[in-house]
């Protein structure tokens, strides 16, 4: 096995391949008796205890071997950062099944939320057996992970991409992307390990073995639905720390910008994606048109042209922070969220941002918590607008805030109070998110009071129903 632990980053051309096709297939060293144990301990649990959810971790202890080794450390950094965190949602999917799932998008632990084109999250599927084609490998659709809509058929596998191999082969894939469990055939025990994984910080700078500044299609690019060059320019981009590159950067003719806005009030989703994202390069006076399409009755259009503006720079604020008096829930949850992905630059919006904590819309007051900590400026306000969501009588918004304070570190240390009664909360991702923002905050106060509940809430590993004191 590989004895260093500096991650090994993901390349330009890798880089490339998870942009355009939403995943990667990994392999590690490990030896074929690491996997072997480790499958054997798995059928021992699931056979005597049932599956773990999210104490797959601590009972299995040996996973967390996987997620130190540099190949694994090296892809998540290079899609997530180097201060990444291991989400406290975790599941290993045991597949028997001679029939093949529902294609599916993962929910946020039972819930929904606006979902991101750039890698804000990812998830890692092991494989700790040999999986072949016949034992029902998990199966994605490259270049999905960008669409709300399955844009393709249930029973389409013609351009499915399987992560089948060796014993030890591991799928990196974005958090969105369309995926399925496919047909077990040969009747033996199928497991898939799947973490998540969250980036904590926006980029300032490439994170992968970057020598290349300028965005190319990938040798290979497999993408069966549509082709994205802007938007995926605008990721890279984006992922070299690169914020709102796209934004005016061409001139449009009022030929071409009643074509775009026609694409983008009654297109198809990839039509009106790439409608989108061509707006925001064509400057203010594609911004109006996405501002128009924002106020759309239409949640799609809504939600859509809100994508474009997330990406539209300064021209796009003004617009969007008057969005936040809308009557209309979506407009206000879609402008919240671009407020968001514009960061310093939606500093001006910040204040309302903060009062949306109070608003009477669930979607609403989750929204405006996330995008606090991304816009973060001045910081002030937006810890004291996370305080009062952590309190909120809503599961999703407790846990939002909790999330949004990890990303805002020592400067969140005024949450500590807060976060140490959230930690007694009857919902178990408020709980482990306010133990990830202490973690995260990292002041001595704050990691007194974390050490202190770890100790209040340790889980022995080896304590099961068959070994409940002894040895």
């Amino acid at each position: 096995m590989n004895k260093s632990n500096t991650p090994l980053l993901l390349t330009d051309e890798q880089m490339r391949t998870f942009i355009t096709q939403g995943f990667l297939i990994l392999n590690t060293d490990f030896s074929e008796q690491f996997h072997t144990q480790l499958e054997q301990t798995l059928n021992d649990v699931y056979e005597k205890e049932g599956n773990p959810g999210n104490n797959l971790l601590p009972r299995v202890r040996e996973v967390q071997m996987i997620f130190d080794h540099p190949v694994i450390t090296g892809a998540l950094t290079s899609v997530l950062g180097p201060n990444y965190m291991l989400h406290a949602h975790r599941h290993g999917h045991y597949n028997a099944a001679s029939q093949a799932g529902a294609w599916h998008k993962d929910s946020y632990w039972g819930y929904k939320r606006m979902r991101n084109h750039h890698p804000w999250w990812a998830m890692i599927m092991y494989f700790p057996q040999d999986t072949p084609v016949e034992l029902g490998p998990t199966g994605v659709y490259p270049g999905s992970q960008n669409y709300e809509q399955r844009l393709f058929a249930q029973d389409d596998n013609k351009e499915e991409a399987l992560a089948s191999g060796k014993a030890g082969t591991f799928a990196l894939i974005h958090y969105d992307i369309w995926h399925r469990s496919t047909p077990n055939l040969l009747g033996r025990p199928r497991y898939m390990l799947k973490f998540e994984f969250m980036r904590t910080e926006a980029p300032a700078a490439p994170s992968w073995d970057n020598e290349d500044s300028v965005w190319r299609r990938p040798a290979i690019c497999n993408t069966p639905i549509a082709e994205h060059d802007t938007l995926w320019e605008e990721t890279w981009n984006w992922l070299t720390g690169r914020l709102g590159s796209i934004a005016g950067t061409r001139q449009a003719d009022s030929s071409e910008l009643a074509e775009l806005k026609d694409a983008l009030l009654a297109g198809a989703e990839p039509a009106v994606l790439d409608a989108a994202y061509e707006l925001a390069r064509t400057g203010q006076q594609g911004v109006e048109i996405l501002l128009e399409g924002l106020h759309h009755q239409n949640k799609p259009v809504s939600r859509n042209a809100a994508y474009g503006l997330s990406v539209s720079g300064e021209d796009a604020v003004a617009g969007l922070l008057a969005a936040l008096d809308s009557p209309h829930k979506h407009t206000v949850v879609h402008a919240a969220f671009a407020l968001g992905e514009l960061r310093q630059h939606a500093a001006p919006a910040l204040p309302k941002l903060a009062a949306l904590v109070e608003h009477a819309e669930r979607a609403v007051r989750q929204t405006a918590a996330e995008a606090l900590a991304l816009v973060a400026t001045p910081i002030e306000p937006a810890v004291e607008g996370l305080i009062r969501a952590l309190e909120d009588d809503d599961a999703q918004v407790r846990f939002t805030a909790g999330l949004a304070l990890s990303r805002l570190g020592a400067a969140a240390e005024s949450a500590v109070p807060q976060l140490a009664a959230a930690l007694e909360d009857d919902n178990r991702y408020v709980r482990a998110h306010a133990a990830e923002a202490l973690n995260y905050i990292g002041t001595d106060e704050a990691k007194d009071v974390l050490i202190a509940f770890l100790f209040r809430s340790r889980w022995c590993p080896t304590t099961t129903p068959d070994n409940a004191f002894y040895p």
